[in-house]
């Protein structure tokens, strides 16, 4: 389906199996698949995905203001297993491109505060994913 290091289209992604085309989750309708996009402009909304000590990769929930929630994205997270879904990392190498990094699953969460867009603290969900075979780091 898709290989390690491999860069692709985002567009050509979405186009093959559909889902939300912004932002950093995106939930294809008639796929059993969830694909999580990070970049290093996700800072400039609080978010901080990456590498944890343990071998986990923390990637940060949806929402730009306020509390982050577990609706939509974020819920599909929390319940891919539940769901029989299953999670595709992405990370932005330039503008409309993405390379693949691997397949995850869901440990658990945590939440932190951070700021969001507009600077005011709020609650942000932080994932602990757990890699799948193979992954570029």
């Amino acid at each position: 389906m898709f290989e390690i290091g491999k860069e692709y289209r985002r567009s050509e992604i979405h186009k093959m199996y559909g889902g939300q085309e912004q932002g950093g989750i995106s939930t294809p309708r008639d796929h059993r698949m969830i694909f999580l996009f990070t970049s290093a402009r996700g800072k400039e909304h609080g978010y901080v995905d990456g590498w944890h000590e343990n071998g986990e990769f923390h990637y940060t929930g949806e929402g730009q203001f306020g509390d982050m929630m577990f609706t939509r994205g974020n819920k599909a997270i929390r319940d891919h297993q539940e769901t029989g879904k299953e999670i595709f990392v992405f990370k932005q190498t330039r503008t409309g491109y993405t390379r693949y990094i691997g397949q995850v699953q869901y440990i658990n969460h945590h939440l932190v505060d951070s700021e969001d867009t507009d600077g005011k603290v709020r609650r942000c969900i932080i994932f602990r994913l757990k890699p799948i075979g193979e992954f570029l780091a």
